[in-house]
């Protein structure tokens, strides 16, 4: 076979696989409502495979598939694993379909993922965040700005909210007397968000700074406050109070309000629901931080410690 004839095979594979990658993540997008931002990554590590396949990702057999860890031997285990289970559900996707009558996906390696723990704030830490918020709000004239940043503020680490529900929040959405909104997040399923005093209130203090033409709550000259803006809002504010940028985001705010929370007693499935977390397992994760409470809580409250503490208090 020549050269001219190799690329056009390859190019033919290739288009091949594109339509149904398309086809899969349109089911994904459809039946499962997966996050356009999964779909994304999901695209990505089919479309890398199949290159690397040169266009045979479809019609693939174990040993096509055996060639791919080492493609992958630089990455970590964390990513592998993200790799190698979208191109199962690939597989399982093109059998079901009837594309194919085996599923070559066993070949695909199985990495141990340690999840990772999130990154927290103390108590101590976020007081320094709202600190710099008051302070700047305490100003004889106060910039639009600093309403803008206590209402960003409050409602990630008083309502927990994903930086891309924020930044998307219409305008209409925080009412001054209702505690709590209707949110659509990830996969499209809503759920209730508790709204603090706080924050409504900091929210009321920036509404008159946005036009009531505006269908966003923190509008940009194109449409909202993107979250890379965020992201620099938050780590500004985090140099301000004297913490490491590196460690505070939108996310670890989110973080510290599932785990303070989690501290002050709250129940998991209730945070599960205000987090909007499809799996328990993915909230388990914020009860790490919550360890030495809970050896407090049985030294303090168990039948045996009281029987102890009664013991020690008798008269002799």
């Amino acid at each position: 076979m020549t050269l001219g004839a190799d690329s056009d095979s390859r190019a033919t594979g290739l288009n091949s696989d594109a339509a149904l990658i398309d086809r899969f993540l349109e089911m994904l997008a459809a039946e499962r409502g997966v996050a356009s931002n999964t779909l994304l990554a999901y695209r990505t590590d089919l479309w890398g495979a199949s290159e690397i396949l040169q266009g045979r990702l479809a019609d693939a057999g174990r040993d096509d598939l055996a060639l791919l860890p080492g493609q992958w031997a630089a990455l970590a285990n964390s990513s592998v694993a993200r790799k190698s289970s979208v191109l199962r559900r690939f597989y399982g996707f093109l059998e079901e379909e009837g594309l194919r009558q085996d599923n070559p996906a066993a070949a695909l390696p199985k990495p141990t993922r340690k999840q990772a723990l999130p990154k927290i704030l103390s108590h101590e830490q976020v007081d320094e965040l709202f600190r710099v918020i008051a302070e700047r709000l305490s100003h004889a004239k106060v910039h639009p700005n600093d309403y803008r940043l206590s209402a960003l503020i409050e409602l990630l680490y008083g309502s927990g909210l994903r930086a891309s529900e924020l930044v998307a929040l219409p305008r209409a959405s925080i009412v001054g007397d209702k505690p709590y909104i209707i949110l659509t997040g990830k996969g499209n399923k809503d759920r209730l968000v508790p709204i603090s005093d706080r924050a409504r209130a900091a929210v009321a203090s920036w509404l008159p700074f946005v036009s009531a033409k505006s269908r966003y709550l923190f509008p940009s000259r194109t449409g909202h406050i993107s979250r890379i803006r965020l992201f620099q809002i938050v780590r500004d504010l985090a140099a301000a109070a004297g913490l490491d940028p590196a460690k505070v985001s939108p996310h670890v705010l989110r973080h510290a309000f599932a785990t303070h929370l989690l501290a002050g007693g709250a129940n998991l499935r209730a945070l599960q629901a205000m987090l909007g977390h499809a799996d328990i397992s993915t909230t388990q994760i914020y009860t790490h931080v919550d360890s030495s409470r809970l050896v407090e809580l049985v030294n303090k409250r168990h039948p045996l410690a009281q029987i102890n503490l009664a013991r020690r208090k008798r008269p002799d």
